[in-house]
């Protein structure tokens, strides 16, 4: 049987809103959707010019709410072993199937399927709908939203960021931030080295210097709550050079830190950083890009927003996770910000992503839970 949350599934995965490319479809027909309930969408254009944030309010926006947030953007759908066209939804029992449907369409759909109960009985606090773009390369979108949260709504009692968790809300996450180095030397035939500037010989100090500090942050600190306990850096793309019979001029790096909730994750990449800008004494020309960097999240089991969660879910908080979210950023804007959401991150980012019906019609009642708790004879 298709219910509402899974109709409007089936339409959010027909738009491609690939991370980095333009999301115009998704956000009209989200904001359409939204109008058709009589629910002002203020689309929220970045920077790049071709692409939006969205924000909508349901209650009264001059008193403290809480926002649902979720990001419209997927991670391509390219790798071999997809049964069907990744962008059409393919049913088959209790699994939804399509790119997307995991993280993190799903609770988007919940959400928007949830608007109708919203409006039923008015609310006395408001319920935000923040919906971002380029989540999937750093977020990069949403510290535009949270930018403009002063204008459009009072301060916010907390954020439920809908990153799948099983529908366990998640206290912490650790930071991230990634950047990469490109060397340039100079070129010239590989018989006579001493005429060129080898990149790629180069980058092996860069690189030495990556190795040393990922095993200095395996010593500590530590916060026993994460996986592993410590902040870790490693490098995940390398590349340079045409033929081997040419010296490379060109050698590029791309590498990351995962930092527990008491570091800042950019200043962890800074021995590197180090190591690379030193090149710059021995000829080459040095450039140095952060691709990403967004704040670890730490919520306090004892926080008002955690012990709501507990309520609504009726399961303990899980302590901590390893991956990112948008989280952190809205910690570090003075929103408390807690994660939970339906399906299971382990099924992101690959062929055949699935969510189960069962997991949305979860995350939907939990969602209209929160509208009860809104609500002025909550």
């Amino acid at each position: 049987m298709m219910t509402r949350a899974t109709g409007i599934l089936r339409e959010l995965v027909g738009f491609q809103s690939v991370v980095g490319m333009p999301n115009g479809g998704i956000v009209e027909w989200i904001a359409d959707h939204l109008r058709s309930f009589g629910v002002t969408a203020h689309i929220l254009p970045g920077p790049e010019g071709d692409r939006a944030n969205l924000f909508a309010t349901i209650g009264p926006a001059d008193r403290p709410g809480y926002i649902l947030s979720g990001h419209m953007d997927v991670v391509p759908a390219r790798e071999a072993g997809w049964d069907g066209d990744p962008f059409l939804l393919r049913i088959e029992g209790d699994r939804l199937y399509g790119r997307g449907t995991t993280d993190m369409k799903g609770f988007l759909a919940a959400v928007l399927a949830a608007v109708p109960s919203f409006l039923a009985r008015p609310l006395s606090s408001p319920i935000h709908l923040a919906l971002s773009y380029d989540e999937e390369a750093g977020c990069r979108g949403v510290p535009h939203l949270i930018a403009r949260l002063p204008d459009l709504c009072a301060p916010p009692l907390g954020a439920i960021i809908g990153e799948p968790s099983g529908m366990r809300a998640i206290l912490a996450h650790k930071g991230k931030a990634a950047a990469r180095v490109t060397l340039t030397g100079r070129s010239g035939h590989s018989s006579r080295p001493d005429l060129g500037l080898n990149a790629i010989h180069a980058m092996t100090e860069v690189q030495q210097a990556a190795v040393t500090a990922a095993i200095d942050l395996a010593q500590g600190p530590f916060e026993t709550e994460f996986e592993p306990p410590y902040s870790s850096l490693s490098i995940g793309t390398i590349g340079g050079g045409q033929a081997v019979n040419i010296i490379p001029e060109l050698c590029s790096l791309e590498l990351e830190t995962r930092a527990i909730s008491s570091v800042d994750p950019e200043a962890l990449l800074a021995p590197v950083r180090e190591a690379a800008e030193a090149l710059a004494s021995k000829g080459f020309g040095v450039d140095w890009q952060v691709l990403s960097a967004y704040p670890a999240l730490s919520l306090a089991p004892s926080s008002p927003l955690a012990g709501l969660l507990k309520d609504l879910t009726g399961i303990e908080p899980l302590a901590a996770v390893s991956y990112g979210t948008e989280a952190g950023l809205y910690q570090r804007a003075g929103v408390e910000a807690i994660i939970c959401g339906p399906g299971d991150i382990a099924r992101a980012h690959k062929p055949n992503e699935f969510i189960l019906a069962s997991e949305l019609a979860a995350c939907q009642s939990l969602i209209e839970a929160l509208g009860r708790h809104c609500r002025r004879d909550a």
